[in-house]
């Protein structure tokens, strides 16, 4: 029932440690490299040792490892799902095992191994970046990236707000769904069923009011920025001012070195 364990996505630790001080531009252009890197490498040993970076990371930002644990549980089933319809539908490649319509082959097996690689990844690098950085300071990262592209005429300011309220809102959300949850248990409901279908039936009646509450506090922060005469907007300034350090030109320094390293190593192992 700890729901909050179990998803990370826009939740913040506070803690002093090295990851949380580097500024948040770095570590968003990090996790879109992490990205590039998860879809350019094919080969075991680099997704191996990328994967050892992250989980170094993770030690070094002073997290408990639960917090990284609750992260990739939540998508476990959608990468367990994605990686059986792809290892019995691909029919390219030699065939390993056969049961009817069902056929196992060394490019579908391999194909698995790289989508689990890649959601899981994906998922420890992106709780990595939310854990360790604050919302307003994501949003001060993502408008000043995005600032080139604000003279294009596209709305950063606008966007990085609303990228900032839902990361802020999902915990929010999971609070309240966790409250409705044990209020529905107290109430006789069999949530936690060795049946799924009778878990799923259980939820049904909780997603009515969890959008009410959802609907409910967008409307109460609409009327308490309108209250505050916010507009947004190019005028509007950060109270806090993002501030590039030696230690964040070293840590980009030293993700372009590894990335290099990977890269050669995938090429060396296909």
């Amino acid at each position: 029932m700890e729901l909050m364990r179990h998803v990370t996505l826009g939740q913040y630790v506070e803690r002093t440690s090295p990851v949380h001080r580097l500024d948040p531009r770095v570590k968003l252009l990090g996790l879109v490299w992490v990205m590039a890197l998860t879809f350019r490498m094919v080969s075991g040993p680099g997704f191996a040792l990328l994967a050892v970076g992250l989980v170094l990371l993770a030690a070094v930002s002073q997290i408990g490892l639960v917090w990284y644990l609750g992260g990739l549980r939540s998508v476990v089933w959608l990468a367990l799902l994605t990686a059986v319809f792809n290892l019995f539908f691909t029919s390219e490649g030699h065939p390993l095992w056969r049961w009817h319509v069902l056929v196992v082959t060394d490019v579908g097996l391999h194909g698995t191994g790289l989508i689990l690689a890649r959601i899981l990844t994906l998922v420890m690098a992106t709780s990595l970046l939310t854990l360790t950085t604050a919302p307003l300071a994501l949003t001060d990262g993502l408008e000043r990236l995005g600032t080139p592209l604000s003279r294009l005429g596209l709305p950063i300011h606008e966007i990085a707000l609303m990228v900032s309220i839902a990361l802020r809102f999902i915990p929010t959300l999971m609070e309240q769904a966790e409250r409705l949850m044990k209020a529905q248990m107290a109430r006789g409901a069999d949530l936690e069923s060795p049946n799924p279908v009778r878990r799923v039936q259980a939820l049904v009646p909780i997603l009515v009011p969890l959008f009410v509450a959802a609907f409910r506090a967008a409307d109460d922060l609409a009327d308490a920025m309108e209250s505050r005469g916010y507009r947004g907007g190019p005028r509007a300034r950060a109270f806090r001012q993002l501030q590039w350090k030696l230690g964040d030109t070293l840590a980009g320094l030293m993700l372009s070195g590894v990335s290099v390293g990977l890269l050669a190593l995938d090429g060396i192992m296909r």
